[in-house]
């Protein structure tokens, strides 16, 4: 089970206990907040702030009044969702960067934080977005740190530099950074040594490097897996060199990542990022209330719609909330899936929404629908407008053309006209249960 995934389990039982209560009095309160101690002091969050945390909680429970048309429970999930998100750092910290300028990033970080891997993924992250980038290999300690980057990156086209013949790594950044902008190359990444806290000559030579570099930021990678004792490490290398914005690794395999998150947000240090897999693709800019609101089961709507954006997707609420409400075309509901595999895996995409909204789908079933997605591509194409508006129309001669014109069987047209059929009867389903949550995008 990842962090992510216990941590919030433990805090949405606490949740759980104020639902499925028949009032919200006192008793129940206090009852929730102390399953939310245990939640947060079972992740490593150090004891003082959570007193101090559940104390505000109680404090703003007992005294607020609800808002007319609100719910009691309604406003202590509220209060409850927006004391984590203080707890975590409350304000994002998103990277922006102008095309037409040059920058230098300047990644250091204990032994084994996920430094290089993380690198790599920045790298990826900032080249979907348009940006020429470069990464310098300043790792003179480690041989492997350049064939590991060079695995990473060069599948996606990015280049790195590494001198093998050279054991100086200042001179290496500046000999990288003098090719990568000469060649048009306006984002470089570079890569130092692991260090870590006691080891002085390290820090030394971290502190040198960032001196003759000055890069626009230095970026400290920390392992979430560590909780608490993020602090320290932060506060040890801010010490060494200032620290501009700090990743934290790890958070899938930790139950000690709401530790690590809210150790550093009390240090004042902003979280850029966090590291949620060990794909070149698992990495997210970080915004406490997103992370909140997956901890408490809410979905992740607004990191939906960023990932959206990202992949160049053209959506508008009314096309989101047809395909949520089961009013949709054939043609609808292929532009929507062919569009959405351009955000990952179908399984990663559907996590985002909100608990209740999943279907009860296997990650074999959606493997299958993934590969056949192309073919369901041609069949539709090979459609007239009105068929795809009303697939109800196609007799046995239509799919037979259909097929022929697709290059497919005449089973492969019945077998999407199938799927299409049972997807819109669970869309319709989920609005019957549910109802349909507004979106704003």
């Amino acid at each position: 089970m990842s962090g992510i995934e216990s941590f919030g389990e433990k805090i949405r039982n606490a949740i759980n206990k104020l639902l499925g209560a028949p009032i919200a009095d006192r008793k129940t309160i206090e009852e929730v907040i102390k399953e939310l101690q245990r939640a947060l002091l079972l992740a490593d969050v150090n004891v003082n702030i959570v007193l101090k945390v559940s104390e505000k909680i109680k404090e703003r429970a007992f005294k607020e009044k609800c808002p007319p048309g609100v719910s009691r429970k309604d406003h202590i999930l509220k209060i409850l969702y927006e004391e984590l998100i203080n707890l975590l750092g409350e304000k994002p910290y998103p990277l922006q960067l102008d095309k037409n300028k040059k920058y230098v990033f300047m990644f250091v970080g204990i032994q084994g934080s996920g430094k290089t891997t993380t690198v790599a993924k920045i790298a990826n992250y900032l080249k979907k977005q348009g940006y020429k980038i470069g990464v310098i290999c300043a790792d003179t300690y480690r041989p492997a740190a350049y064939e590991q980057l060079n695995q990473l990156l060069s599948p996606l086209g990015i280049p790195v530099f590494f001198n093998e013949n050279s054991k100086n790594a200042i001179e290496i950044a500046k000999e990288g950074l003098e090719k990568f902008f000469s060649s048009g190359i306006n984002i470089v990444l570079i890569d130092t040594a692991g260090r870590h806290k006691e080891q002085e000559f390290l820090l030394k030579e971290m502190k040198e490097l960032e001196k003759e570099i000055k890069p626009n930021e230095v970026i400290l990678t920390l392992d979430g897996t560590i909780g608490q004792q993020a602090s320290i490490q932060a506060e040890a290398f801010h010490k060494a060199t200032p620290i501009g914005s700090i990743i934290v690794t790890k958070l899938d395999t930790s139950a000690k990542g709401g530790g690590a998150l809210s150790a550093v947000a009390a240090t004042g240090a902003k979280i850029r990022f966090i590291g949620v897999g060990e794909k070149i693709d698992d990495i997210e800019a970080f915004y406490p209330n997103r992370f909140v609101s997956r901890l408490l089961g809410m979905g992740d709507i607004e990191g939906l719609v960023e990932r959206v954006k990202l992949a160049e997707m053209q959506v508008s609420e009314e096309k989101v909330q047809a395909l949520l409400s089961g009013h949709f075309t054939l043609e609808d509901m292929i532009s929507q899936i062919k569009e959405t595999r351009k955000l990952g895996p179908l399984r990663k995409i559907i996590s985002k929404f909100p608990l209740p909204m999943l279907p009860n789908i296997s990650d074999e079933q959606l493997e299958i629908a993934e590969k056949e997605m192309d073919k369901w591509s041609a069949i539709i194409n090979s459609m007239t407008p009105e068929e795809r508006k009303n697939p109800e129309i196609l007799n046995s001669s239509r799919i037979k053309r259909i097929a022929r014109g697709a290059g497919v069987l005449e089973g492969d047209v019945k077998k999407l006209i199938k799927q299409y059929n049972l997807m819109k009867k669970l869309m319709k389903s989920w609005k019957k249960r549910k109802g349909v949550p507004k979106l704003k995008i």
